[in-house]
């Protein structure tokens, strides 16, 4: 939803300057690198999923309910992770789009502030890509 809100800010902004719809769509392009990060971990988790053979010992049931609570909680922090960068990156890039049609120099500026935004996806991927290497699966 914030991607629909900072493309009206840059396409309500180009009205007043028009040489800045270009430049501005960064902040999209951002938010569709947050996307591939969710796509890349999906890979990852559906990679350590393993389906135990045979019977299963009480301890063995232990270790497969805690390997896929472990897979589970990496999910929700990636994604979590990846919506905090999402929701950051559309504001910082909505107000990157204003502020750039009002006085150009402060584009610069603003892009380094997005791209720390941005680097909250990547945070995000590297934790959960930690966590899910703590999940091991009976007979793995």
């Amino acid at each position: 939803q914030r991607r629909v809100h900072g493309g009206s800010s840059i396409s309500g902004a180009a009205i007043r300057s028009p040489e800045i719809r270009s430049k501005n769509l960064i902040s999209v392009i951002f938010c569709e690198a947050v996307a591939i990060y969710g796509v890349i971990m999906a890979i990852i988790l559906a990679s350590r999923i393993k389906t135990p053979e045979g019977e299963i010992s009480l301890a063995d049931w232990n270790q497969l309910r805690a390997a896929c609570y472990t897979l589970l909680a990496c999910g929700l922090s990636v994604g979590l992770g990846n919506l905090a960068c999402g929701v950051s990156v559309g504001i910082v890039g909505s107000s990157c789009a204003i502020a750039d049609a009002s006085n150009p120099s402060l584009f610069v500026k603003i892009l380094v502030v997005e791209i720390f935004a941005s680097a909250l996806g990547i945070f995000a991927i590297i934790v959960g890509i930690l966590q899910s290497q703590k999940a091991t699966f009976p007979g793995a």
